[in-house]
Parts: C-alpha cells; structure tokens; sequence
C-alpha cells in the first residue's frame, strides 16, 4: 500500500494594495546656512555668544571696537554741519541776487552763477547726509549680528584680531537644522520604471509633496518624525546616472545635525502585489520561487519576481496568481509533481513551534 501524502501547511494568497516603498541611503544638511562675517575693519574686542548655542536673528554675536568708526561718524556729521551752513549762505545770496537784478544792479551773469552756487552748496548737503548715513550703517556694523535664527558654529577669529580689513572676515556660521535637508539620489532606472508602471496602472504614485519619508539612523534605530519629499532636480548626473532628490525632515529636538548618514524609506504611492510569508519563499540559480498546491493537489514550482522583504513577508510583483495556494510549512516533504495534503497555515502556531524545536536541538 501506498503512504499516504506528506501534509503541509499552506496559504492562499491574493493581490493586494501594498506600499510602494524604496530603501536608500541619505546626508542631512541645513535648510538655511549663513556666515557670519566682519564687513567693517577693526579689532575684535569679544564674542558674546555661546559656541553651538541657538541664537535668534539679530542677536549680537561679536563686538568690533567702535571708536575709530564713531569718529569717522562725527567727522562726517561735522562736514554736515559745515555744508549746511555753506548752503544757508549761497541760498541766501542767490535770493539777493534775484532782487538785485530788476535793478540793474547787478547783472544776469552775476545771477547766474549764485543760482548755480546755491545748487551746487544743495548737492554737498546731500552728499555730507549720505555720508553721514553710511558712517552711521558702518558704526551699526561693529556689533556683528545673527543674520538668521539657528544653531551657531565655532568662533573662526579670537579677540584682539584686526577683521574686515580688505575682505569680509569669516567669523562663525549659523545654521537652521529644523526642520533640516535629507539628501539622497535615486537612479534614473527605477524612476522610469515608476512611470512606465503608473501608466500601465499597477502602480499609483502620489504628489511629490505628498511623498512619506521614514528615516532611520545608522544604529538602525526609528526616527520619530516623518517628512515629505520636497524637490526633485530636472537634470541626470552624467557621471552618476541618478536624479538627486530632498526631503524635509521635522527637527523639533535638534537631535538630527548636518553631515549625519541616514537611511531612508519612501513611500511614493501604492502598487498592486502579493504578500508571502518569508518562510515560503526558496532560491535557487533562476531567483526566487515558491512551492504552490495545484488544482489535482500536486505540488508546482513557481518562480517570482519580487519587489522587498517587507518584515517577516515578501513583497512579490509576479509569479503568483489570486487564490493561489503557497506551501509555508512542510516544505521538506514537498516534491514537484508529488501529491501533498494541504491544511491552512496557522502563523500563531508555527510561531510558538520555532522556540519549542530551538530548545529541544
């Protein structure tokens, strides 16, 4: 007498709407960044600002000595005064003249000239406000401010060194990490391949500004904010072949900081596919495959096209059909061609089966 069929455990599958998500590899940078630089000469008397601190737009991050710029400002309010008064002179003897004319006292030549001295003693008026005004910006200048809201860098310049002289200094910078930049690339292939799958309608993209980004670190722990994709470049690196690609992470915590490796998962939409457990599915020279039970019973060999390990289930694009039945357990038992006896899979009860058989090896 025959033996009866080996039994196994399967599971029928069914397409469903899953994920469409891409692992990648990502580098934070700033969403703003600024230098901080001298734009007046002068020695540098202190810095008040604490290295690494945040800081607020305006505040005072450096003070250059003033007083060789508060000079310059009242030599020139001096020359202001001087040019009034010349004005006030000029002004008045072209009024004179303009009097004096009628009467042939003096002569239209004479006029003249003291209108066009009274014009040109105006435009020295304008001349000295402006200077006054750019001596009064300048002394502005020594107290060096925050031009942004952030995190500020190491001091670039110790106290008692003469800046601004011929070049804007650099002093510090000041960088806004929240929210902060994940940049990464994605190869031109698999972004064509998105299109060419939307158009065909196995896949369903989303907006770009709708696009989930999960970040994990490179401790592989979760980081707790999801962002959105923010900017896609129009243009292909030549050397690379990737399209470079940025997301906006939050920050809250400033736990993130510029230059950190991340890894990143985006979600771009949704694609049609199958889930099948991970202890399904075999390799072998061709690719993956799986074992499934036939109409008759028998055992058939499948091969698949996968997408992902999505946990303890892969992601499979093709090779599989609905209402498939997918040997998961069993599998030792089951030879192409070979009758089996099929039983629904039960994942609670292999889950408690591995610690048992792992105790008893």
């Amino acid at each position: 007498m025959a033996p009866p069929p080996p039994q196994v455990a399967v599971v029928t599958v069914h397409a469903e709407p899953v994920p469409l998500v891409r692992d990648l590899v990502g580098r934070l940078s700033a969403t703003r960044s600024a230098d901080v630089r001298a734009r007046v000469a002068g020695v540098l008397l202190k810095r008040v600002y604490t290295e690494g601190a945040d800081v607020k737009q305006g505040e005072t991050l450096f003070q250059i000595d003033p007083m060789p710029l508060k000079a310059t400002l009242d030599a020139q309010r001096a020359n202001l005064a001087s040019a009034e008064a010349t004005a006030a002179n000029a002004k008045a003897a072209a009024h004179r003249a303009r009097e004096l004319v009628p009467q042939n006292y003096i002569s239209h030549n004479d006029l003249d000239n003291a209108l066009a001295t009274d014009r040109s003693a105006a435009a020295s008026v304008q001349q000295a406000q402006a200077n006054v005004e750019l001596a009064a910006i300048n002394l502005g200048y020594a107290n060096v401010t925050a031009p942004i809201s952030g995190r500020s860098g190491q001091q670039q310049v110790t106290e008692g060194a003469l800046v601004g002289q011929g070049e804007a200094t650099l002093l510090t910078t000041v960088e806004q990490i929240d929210p902060i930049y994940a940049n990464f690339s994605q190869a031109v292939e698999d972004l064509d391949r998105l299109r060419r799958a939307q158009t065909s309608g196995r896949v369903k993209l989303v907006d770009q500004s709708k696009t989930e980004v999960d970040m994990t670190l490179t401790d592989g722990t979760p980081y707790a904010h999801s962002g959105t994709l923010d900017f896609s470049d129009a243009a292909v690196d030549a050397a690379t072949g990737t399209v470079t690609l940025r997301a906006l992470i939050p920050n809250p915590d400033h736990a993130l900081l510029p230059g950190m490796f991340v890894n990143l998962r985006i979600k771009s939409g949704e694609q049609t596919a199958f889930r099948i457990p991970a202890a399904a599915v075999q390799s072998d020279d061709v690719g993956f495959f799986v074992l499934t039970v036939g109409a008759d019973d028998k055992v058939e060999i499948k091969h698949l096209k996968t997408d992902r390990l999505d946990g303890d289930a892969w992601i499979v694009v093709s090779g599989v059909a609905n209402a498939d039945r997918v040997i998961v357990s069993g599998l030792q038992q089951a030879r192409a061609g070979a009758p089996v006896k099929p039983v629904p899979w039960q994942p609670d009860a292999a889950a408690a089966e591995a610690p048992a058989n792992a105790a008893t090896q």
